[in-house]
């Protein structure tokens, strides 16, 4: 049986999460091993209700399951979630390692980001004898961000010119802050420094693009500098002097360590990686790359991303379609269900959707909640297929994760996605094998238009039924519950509509007026006139089995006879007639004492031009009636 890995991350550096991702599968091919991908995309801008609603995915496994978990913490800077992922692999006794950010008594695998850093420094000092530098850091929490700051510091203390670094200032990771910050330096009149030394290679590349959108050069005018070594970083122009963390290696060395953690090794060893400094365009330094080469190889690729994407786009629109066309939530599973059966070559032959059994109960009830720190045990299969065979099984105990996989086999990965509204989980999402979907950032859209479209959705669905729900209050009578006068009205427009289309309809209305109302009122009270009013319209009702009742006055109902109804009028007249109590004003009356007034008129072509002209014939036949029962 395949053993289990568990890594946790975001999506947010998806290319060096790729190498290292790579670096792991490379080194896994001497191992039946599968990797699970618990991946969002939260950010430090996030509301926390959204924030809990993305990381809520790494509540997903339960780790006794798994045989090692691994977080990628260059993607992942969080302390609390870091710790307490930590916390449950410490609990269900398995190898833990943690990337990037050391921890007492966890596993580290690292690179040596410090050296490198040093590097880079001394490089912009004697090379280019740079003086003043401004360095672009991402968070103050950040463990990566502060030993490359710590490393500028020490270099500048070795080199006895501390003084060189004018001002750190934090981004939060954030490219347009970087955008702002640079803005606010032209406005301001200020001279540049001699080099902005940026954190990553993100910062880096939009530092130069606000430089150049504000008149300036680089590296002609101020040199830059970035981390991490990225493909994007490879082909700018300038392509950006940056240092290769080497990730890839990273991800080898990392499940070195963790067979040395299986085989019984202490937890808490650890191995770094040497980085390397590579000078490139942004710091003056052209010969060490050969940067047009890769840009001409992405001009050709150009035209086959333009193509994947304009599909990828479609596939969404019409994934948005499908779903906010839908008005039952029954209707959403099986039109979702038919849509990827019938073309699921984006998402491949093992894609899943797995969606809380609630979320379709919680549309009709909003006294049902969704699950916001866990998933339930069960999950709801909409769509599920693995190496081309679908589960057909309606519910799936979450505890296995996905739903046919083979636990022997070639190894895979997997990288599950949570589809959620701020901090209600809707579900989650399974992809398989899909590195170049992570590294074009198609995975994080996908999940997130997906997400949006449940909970429009959701939305217009639970306002459709608390709509319907109001209209129906407000069409009924609150004593007997058939329809009102509003409702009277409603129909009355539907059949005058149907007229104005179809004249030869066919309906009659029937009108009804519950005789001696006031006298029972006067002598035995209004309690007992609402009895009165009940058995009048039960007895309607009990007639009338086939067309709507409504109560439109205090003492007052109309029927509108269609159908069986229609074509016995005259039978169910007579059987109401029938039924009812005889006329009588002597008091006391009997308790069953049930007298109405009885009028009908049929539509009639040639008679009536509206529905009112019917209403009218048949209120005086009503009266006429109400005069013969009196005498």
């Amino acid at each position: 049986m395949k053993k289990k890995i568990a890594l946790f991350t975001t999506g947010w550096g998806a290319e060096i999460l790729s190498q290292f991702l790579r670096g792991m599968q490379s080194a896994l091919k001497e191992s039946e091993a599968d990797i699970f991908l618990f991946l969002c995309y939260s950010t430090y801008n996030d509301t926390p209700a959204v924030k809990q609603g993305e990381t809520n995915i790494y509540n997903l496994p339960d780790l006794h399951d798994f045989d090692g978990a691994v977080i990628f913490s260059s993607g992942l800077d969080d302390k609390d979630k870091i710790a307490g992922i930590v916390s449950r692999s410490k609990e269900a006794g398995i190898p833990m390692i943690i990337q990037g950010n050391e921890i007492e008594g966890v596993s580290y695998i690292g690179s040596d980001n410090y050296q490198a850093s040093k590097d880079m420094c001394a490089h912009l000092l004697k090379e280019h004898d740079v003086k003043n530098i401004t360095f672009f850091a991402g968070t103050k929490e950040s463990y990566d961000s502060k030993l490359r700051l710590d490393a500028v510091r020490d270099c500048l203390k070795e080199n006895h010119c501390e003084d060189y670094l004018k001002e750190v200032f934090y981004t939060n990771w954030e490219n347009a802050v970087a955008e702002n910050y640079i803005n606010k330096l032209r406005m301001s009149g200020e001279e540049l420094p001699d080099a902005f030394i940026c954190a990553n290679d993100g910062l880096a590349m939009a530092t130069c693009v606000a430089l150049f959108n504000n008149g300036y050069d680089v590296p002609r005018d101020v040199l830059v500098t970035g981390f991490d070594y990225i493909e994007d970083s490879k082909i700018f122009d300038p392509s950006i002097a940056s240092v290769d963390q080497c990730f890839t290696e990273m991800g080898e060395a990392t499940i070195r360590l963790w067979r040395k953690l299986l085989d019984g090794a202490e937890h808490g060893i650890s191995d770094v990686i040497p980085c390397k400094f590579v000078p490139g365009d942004s710091c003056g330094c052209h010969e060490f790359r050969d940067s047009d080469r890769l840009r001409r190889q992405k001009g050709r690729e150009a035209f086959s991303h333009r193509s994947e994407t304009t599909y990828f786009n479609r596939k969404l629109d019409i994934i948005d379609s499908t779903i906010l066309s839908c008005l039952t939530y029954l209707e959403l599973k099986d039109n979702l269900n038919r849509l990827f059966t019938d073309d699921h070559v984006y998402e491949g032959d093992s894609f899943h959707v797995l969606l809380e059994p609630n979320f379709g109960l919680s549309i009709y009830d909003s006294n049902i909640k969704m699950q916001t720190d866990r998933y339930s045990r069960n999950v709801e299969v909409l769509y599920s297929t693995e190496d081309g065979n679908f589960y057909k099984e309606e519910l799936f105990p979450t505890h296995d994760l996905i739903p046919g996989r083979d636990p022997s086999g070639p190894n895979h990965l997997y990288i599950m996605l949570p589809l959620h509204d701020e901090d209600s989980a809707y579900g989650y999402l399974v992809f398989r094998d899909c590195i170049e979907k992570l590294m074009n950032h198609f995975l994080h859209t996908y999940y997130t238009r997906m997400s949006l479209a449940f909970e429009k959705f959701r939305h217009a669905l639970t306002l459709d039924h608390i709509n319907k729900r109001l209209l129906d209050l407000m069409g009924r009578d609150p004593l007997t519950h058939v329809n009102n006068r509003m409702a009277f009205e409603d129909k009355e427009k539907f059949l005058q509509s149907q007229i104005n289309s179809n004249p030869d309809i066919k309906f009659a209305i029937a009108m009804f007026d519950a005789n001696n109302l006031k006298m029972i009122n006067d002598s035995q009270g209004h309690e007992a006139g609402d009895e009165y009013l009940l058995r009048a319209c039960h007895l309607i009702c009990n007639v009338y089995k086939h067309s709507p009742v409504y109560r439109i006055g205090g003492d007052e109902f109309v029927a509108v006879l269609t159908g069986e109804d229609y074509e016995k009028r005259d039978e169910r007249m007579a059987a109401i007639n029938e039924m009812m109590s005889p006329y009588s004003e002597t008091l006391p009356l009997p308790s069953d004492y049930v007298s109405i007034a009885c009028g009908i008129a049929t539509y009639d072509i040639n008679l009536d031009c509206s529905v009112a002209d019917v209403i009218k014939r048949a209120d005086e036949e009503m009266y006429k009636d109400k005069a013969e029962k009196k005498s």
